[in-house]
């Protein structure tokens, strides 16, 4: 009697596709990088993009003009020391990333609506050493 390759290789090619499900399901479980905030319906990191370059003890950002909707702030600590983002304005409230240590990213996504926002680094004494930004969207 003669088995085929096929019934001899099914059971293998059932755990190889199992093991390759599971690595696939690992790789995008989003262990690692930033955390996001999401004040918005529309979900993570859905909205206009814009860095934020921080440094002791600055915040440089990528764009200056605003206007109504979803951005997705990316943090990126170019300093030697840990920093964070945190932003308030009309209703946007202590949204923040965790701290990153230098060379880490983290991401806020939030909904901004007219009005003046205040970016800074939640990060003890940073705001007061210069960290603090004013935006006007509108």
């Amino acid at each position: 009697m003669t088995l085929s390759a096929h019934r001899t290789l099914t059971p293998l090619g059932a755990a190889a596709g199992a093991c390759a499900a599971a690595l696939v399901l690992a790789a995008c479980s989003g262990g690692g990088g930033g955390t996001t905030a999401s004040h918005s319906a529309t979900g993570a990191n859905s909205g206009t993009r814009v860095t934020v370059t921080e440094t002791e003890y600055a915040l440089k950002l990528s764009r200056s003009s605003l206007a109504p909707g979803t951005y997705t702030f990316v943090s990126d600590n170019h300093g030697r020391i840990t920093h964070a983002l945190s932003i308030d304005g009309p209703g946007v409230e202590d949204a923040r990333t965790k701290n990153l240590q230098s060379g880490q990213e983290g991401t806020l996504t939030v909904h901004l609506k007219k009005g003046t926002y205040d970016l800074y680094c939640p990060v003890d004494g940073h705001k007061q050493l210069g960290m603090d930004q004013h935006i006007e969207v509108g």
